[in-house]
């Protein structure tokens, strides 16, 4: 009986398995995924990341809320509103696939333990990942634009400008200060403060007091939210040498942080409530953010932290929109 004839063994596919396309060692789940078939309609919708569009809504709703308190006399402004949530959503999805192209091809996905990125897991050309990045800012900047000149108020296009450059920067160029502990700082301005304060003053041309403690509330859940996404993956990011806060001050203290980020800004919410009483009811959005923290200092799993940023996602939601209704009516 003759002998099966040994097969060869191509040294190229035993790299491709022990290395990354960043030269790192693979480990078990963290590897390089084998490349896919082109992307479908399916993978580009959650190459937007929908779970995070929450924390583009909740500042618009809450900021306009606040507007709408401040307007002097007169009726709101329901078309201004749209096009900043029209900004607020065009940024944050622009941003998702920003960081999708930037991460690729830089080699950090290839460390991922999460849902696969277009880039990375080689189902969508770069190009193609940066070609609609690069179309959603320019939706951001034309109903930027279009706010500009309904309100007069030019010297808003260079806080666009602004928005826009650091968006990018996050994980973009030669040194992204995501990559440096500088996220949660980036999201805390830009989807906290920036985006309620601006939405507020497009109903008023002013900002109240309620604009800027709920800017503040809403920047504090936007930093929980990407805090619990960088515990999620804080491993592979160190092997990636991805400097996230998380990895800078580890997991236990981020865990705690994750729980500070939660439950601050409900502490504005009681303030809120001696002045608006329907405030009280945002108070509900703790049965979110509670679970969220426990799970959170407890979680043993990645699939618990996916909950988790889930759970503060729609906590920022609730917040926004609660106090923003609050504050309107």
């Amino acid at each position: 009986m003759a002998r099966p004839k040994p097969q060869r063994v191509n040294p190229d596919d035993v790299r491709a398995r022990t290395y990354g396309k960043s030269g790192n060692p693979a480990r078990a789940g963290s590897g390089p995924r084998a490349p896919r078939g082109p992307a479908t309609a399916a993978d580009w919708v959650a190459g937007a990341r929908l779970r995070t569009l929450p924390l583009a809504i909740a500042p618009v709703a809450l900021g306009t809320g606040a507007g709408v308190v401040a307007i002097a006399d007169g009726p709101w402004h329901p078309a201004r509103a749209l096009l900043a949530l029209v900004v607020a959503l065009a940024l944050q999805i622009a941003v998702n696939f920003a960081n999708d192209y930037s991460d690729g091809i830089r080699g950090t996905d290839d460390h991922r333990v999460g849902p696969a990125r277009l880039t990375g897991s080689g189902a969508a050309k770069p190009k193609q990942v940066l070609a609609v990045s690069l179309s959603f800012f320019a939706l951001a900047a034309l109903a930027g634009l279009a706010l500009v000149i309904v309100t007069q108020q030019w010297w808003l296009l260079a806080v666009g400008a602004v928005a826009i450059v650091a968006a990018w920067f996050y994980t973009g160029g030669k040194h992204p200060y995501g990559y440096y502990g500088l996220g949660e700082l980036f999201v805390f301005v830009f989807f906290g403060l920036v985006a309620t304060a601006g939405s507020a003053y497009v109903q008023a041309l002013t900002v109240n007091l309620e604009a800027w403690l709920g800017g503040v509330g809403a920047g504090l859940l936007a930093c929980a939210v990407l805090m619990a996404n960088n515990l999620r993956d804080v491993t592979q990011d160190k092997a990636a040498r991805k400097r996230t806060l998380a990895v800078l001050v580890g997991p236990r203290a981020g865990r705690i942080l994750f729980a500070v980020f939660m439950l601050v800004p409900f502490a504005f919410v009681v303030f809120f409530a001696l002045l608006y009483p329907t405030a009280w009811l945002v108070m509900f959005a703790l049965l979110l953010a509670i679970p969220a923290c426990i799970i959170v200092l407890w979680s043993k799993t990645t699939r618990e932290l996916l909950l988790a940023l889930q759970l503060a996602s729609f906590t920022a939601l609730a917040y926004g929109v609660g106090l923003g209704l609050a504050f309107a009516f």
